[in-house]
């Protein structure tokens, strides 16, 4: 992956390493983990942390198997998340930044996810969800408890595979990363930074 930078911006790598490496360790950066990234980059454990600690997406600490993370941002509370929250701590008998006891759910705060026309919504490891209902997330846990949905939610959410897909015939003209074969445009010339 580092290979992919620039030679004097494998600096760059740091934000994939880190999701690749909170995917390999369980689904959580621990200060080793963090310091090899740091050693496979060449640069500072402080430097590491700084990013690992801005960002909600990484996990300090152990978490479960399947992360629900709802919004409570004004527009979710104001169609419930308050409410779905609550239900939660109840159903699953945590409270936020807790894991139940068999290690399968953590309950987080998510600050916003961008979808307020659907609110309120739920990420479980990734993956949203939109017009929670408490019996929404009573077949959330069921299925995934039952394995149902191993296809769709994958354990500790596997961020790096998570792609917005869009129709050919709706884009507008953007090329896949994969197929990239030239520097954007807009450079027109200028040199790269």
């Amino acid at each position: 992956m580092i290979d992919r930078y620039p030679e004097g911006k494998q600096k760059s790598a740091l934000i994939p390493l880190l999701h690749l490496a909170q995917e390999e360790f369980g689904g959580w950066l621990s200060a080793e983990t963090m310091d090899y990234v740091g050693t496979l980059l060449g640069i500072e454990p402080i430097e590491v942390y700084e990013v690992a600690t801005f960002y909600s997406m990484y996990n300090l600490q152990p978490v479960g198997k399947h992360v629900f993370e709802v919004c409570h941002t004004g527009p979710c509370m104001l169609k419930g998340s308050d409410d779905i929250i609550g239900y939660i701590k109840s159903t699953l008998g945590i409270k936020v930044g807790e894991t139940t006891a068999d290690g399968m759910f953590t309950l987080a705060h998510a600050e916003c996810q961008a979808a307020c026309t659907e609110a309120p919504t739920l990420q479980v490891n990734y993956r949203y969800r939109f017009h929670v209902t408490p019996t929404d997330f009573d077949n959330l846990v069921d299925d995934l408890r039952a394995g149902k949905l191993a296809d769709e939610i994958p354990a500790h959410g596997v961020l790096a595979k998570v792609r917005q897909r869009i129709p050919a015939d709706k884009g507008v003209g953007a090329v896949a990363p994969e197929d990239v074969t030239e520097g954007p445009a807009w450079l027109d010339g200028k040199p790269a930074l």
